[in-house]
């Protein structure tokens, strides 16, 4: 009996996909980050691409951002409990991206509460997310698309044990059509999702770029010490000028030649950016942000 059991249990082991997670603290702040490697999502990372954040508030934890699985979420709650055992109140979903909440069908079983912009309310249930189509059947096991049933529409304040915490809705199209940011007072600390990219190029695919760069002009405004992005692991107040300067030098230069009347094709291939040349997904995204910039920009120059 005992070695059917432990065959079971070697079995199941088999068919499961370790994450390796390591929990980072984020300076002096009571929060902790599992950093994503700059990478395309595949069978080798099987979606530990994003990063997943949580934070300690008196007796229980908050979560920005669940993770690309079941397994990671489960994973990354086991590492949590190593440095205080508590459960989960609340899951915040930054954006619609499902490498950002996937991992939801863990914590719901945890009775956490999930909480996103009105944008879920729009998603259908998809056969095969993009994460299923791309990593290993062993690593997205357990894995269901649970969405939020808490909404923010312009914000959203929780109190957690007498500590404020505050959920605002971009309003408008940045990186995507649902940006939540979420911003903790008393630690001085801001988590704004795929608004801010580091050590990888951002993607203008599901945004628009003078929306995205309105919402990076109010993050940097504020009165913050720490800066936690979706991708890359710089989470200082210099954090977010990465993804702002590399946006706002492709929108000058996009602006610029639409202005001496180049077509489309001529603007893709000059718009180089060298710059960026050596920064992980500039090979696969850079040329499809500046088409996609033109497009969006040259509504402006009409």
């Amino acid at each position: 009996m005992k070695s059917l059991l432990l065959s079971i249990v070697l079995f199941h082991s088999l068919l499961s996909y370790d994450y390796k997670l390591q929990p980072v603290k984020i300076g002096e702040s009571a929060a902790y980050c599992f950093f994503g490697l700059p990478q395309v999502m595949d069978e080798h990372n099987n979606g530990n691409m994003s990063n997943s954040c949580f934070v300690t508030l008196g007796n229980s934890y908050l979560v920005i951002d669940s993770g690309p699985t079941y397994q990671y979420a489960a994973q990354a709650y086991k590492k949590m409990q190593t440095i205080k055992k508590l459960p989960v109140s609340y899951v915040i979903d930054t954006h619609i991206h499902d490498d950002h909440w996937l991992g939801n069908s863990y914590y719901i079983t945890l009775r956490a509460k999930i909480i996103g912009s009105r944008a879920f309310k729009e998603l259908p249930i998809l056969e095969k997310t993009r994460m299923q189509k791309r990593i290993s059947p062993e690593a997205y096991k357990q894995t269901t698309q649970v969405f939020p049933t808490l909404f923010v529409d312009k914000e959203k304040v929780l109190d957690i044990n007498g500590k404020k915490v505050y959920i605002k809705s971009v309003n408008h199209k940045a990186h995507t059509n649902s940006d939540l940011y979420v911003y903790i007072p008393s630690q001085k600390i801001i988590f704004v999702g795929d608004l801010v990219f580091n050590q990888r190029l951002p993607s203008l695919r599901d945004g628009d770029i003078n929306g995205w760069l309105e919402a990076l002009k109010e993050i940097k405004s504020m009165d913050v010490t720490y800066i936690v992005g979706g991708h890359g692991e710089n989470i200082d107040k210099k954090a977010v000028d990465f993804t702002y300067n590399y946006l706002k030098t492709l929108r000058d230069e996009v602006k610029k030649r639409l202005g001496e009347g180049e077509d489309i094709a001529d603007v893709v291939n000059e718009v180089r950016m060298e710059k960026y040349k050596n920064v992980p997904f500039y090979n696969s995204i850079h040329r499809q942000n500046v088409e996609t910039a033109y497009r969006m920009l040259e509504w402006e120059s009409e």
